[in-house]
């Protein structure tokens, strides 16, 4: 992988440590690499695929809880942009195990599957991005209380 640039190696060191369990990085990195090899077998070009998917679960907005005069409000407000990155991920895997969990098949079929509805901005990551834009949409009058 000595053609990728920096945030690229950066977007698949995170996809690899979301899934690490009790410190197996070279069992989920097969995983990672079998799901790229399954990929590769459709489109020409994964890595950009890879970040196009993750753009489009990119969350612009998102909402905190804010408590105020014993009340508390879903606040709108903006995410960085390394969070973004890392909602995006964190999404996509889930995605990937509760599907998995469902269908009853191997783990890089179902995050294959998940990155392509990614890239055609469908699925269960998507789903969730589009949930929390609409939070966000409905709770825009609460933006006020934003002083954080």
């Amino acid at each position: 992988m000595g053609y990728l640039d920096g945030e690229q190696k950066e977007l698949i060191k995170k996809l690899v440590n979301f899934r690490m369990k009790d410190g197996k990085r070279t069992r989920v990195r097969a995983i990672v690499y079998k799901t790229f090899h399954h990929l590769a077998r459709n489109e020409l070009d994964v890595i950009k695929l890879m970040v196009e998917a993750v753009d489009n679960i990119k969350p612009i907005c998102e909402v905190i809880k804010v408590g105020v005069a014993g009340t508390v409000y879903d606040v709108p407000g903006i995410v960085a942009r390394n969070r973004q990155q890392t909602l995006a991920i964190r999404w996509i895997m889930f995605a990937a195990v509760k599907r998995r969990i469902s269908y009853r098949i191997s783990l890089e079929k179902c995050l294959f599957a998940e990155i392509l509805d990614a890239y055609n901005k469908k699925g269960i990551a998507h789903k969730r991005r589009e949930n929390l834009h609409g939070l966000a949409s409905t709770n825009r009058n609460f933006a006020h209380f934003r002083w954080w």
